[in-house]
């Protein structure tokens, strides 16, 4: 079975967020009514969200922070009014226009910037902080290890991200779905096995510097997604 590269799934999910979901996920991310399964990951998303902002200083001030895979720009926004300075980045055009129309007017003592972009781009400078909520889980091992790799060489703090650990019912849901016609499939998920990324994380050389601190999952109907944090030692 062919596996996407981590360029070919990046091609794939912005094809998909920015043509053929957009409609969709700025519903699932405002207060417009939805159905009952989009309601449990509507309910999962905001539980992640809260957990991540958690485990953040609650005073940001003077630190800067990468909201890497932004999507329409909750987490920026919030990260931004405790004070921090934020560059927000995402894939897809489609989502930043909404991040940008959602932004508050009188967001208060921080600053966001939205931008279309690859989260892995040099250029975007170094961060205290990174954050990385569902914006891993398309890709498998190997790439999530390389890009948290690459984004610890600019990170100075701490580096919050989530993956989809590999369940029964999720591992069912992932080849239910495959079995979809290739034009009406969401970009695929890819779950996996918590202690296998964990070790390959540790064995990862740009990350001798890093270790695992805390890892919290959050399950809720059609959603489930856990999250870790890593911190440098």
């Amino acid at each position: 079975m062919h596996t996407l590269t981590y360029d070919e799934r990046r091609a794939e999910l912005e094809n998909y967020f920015d043509r053929t979901a957009n409609e969709a996920w700025a519903r699932l991310t405002s207060n417009a009514p939805v159905g009952r399964i989009r309601a449990t990951v509507r309910a999962g998303r905001t539980r992640m969200r809260e957990l991540l902002l958690d485990m953040l200083p609650a005073d940001l001030r003077g630190r800067r922070l990468l909201d890497a895979g932004c999507g329409t720009g909750a987490l920026a926004v919030e990260a931004a009014q405790r004070g921090a300075e934020v560059v927000a980045i995402d894939v897809a055009p489609k989502l930043i226009e909404i991040a940008l129309a959602r932004r508050p007017r009188d967001l208060g003592p921080g600053r966001v910037e939205f931008r279309v972009g690859d989260m892995g781009d040099t250029a975007l400078g170094r961060f205290d902080f990174v954050v990385a909520m569902d914006s891993l889980i398309h890709y498998v091992e190997r790439d999530v290890t390389r890009t948290l790799a690459g984004l610890a060489a600019r990170t100075e703090r701490a580096m919050l991200f989530t993956f989809a650990p590999r369940t029964g019912p999720l591992a069912l849901m992932h080849a239910v779905g495959r079995l979809f016609p290739r034009g009406n499939r969401a970009p695929a998920i890819e779950p996996v096995r918590e202690h296998r990324l964990l070790a390959q994380l540790a064995a990862e050389g740009d990350l001798r510097d890093w270790h695992a601190a805390r890892t919290t999952r959050v399950a809720c109907g059609f959603y489930t997604s856990q999250a870790v944090e890593l911190v440098r030692t």
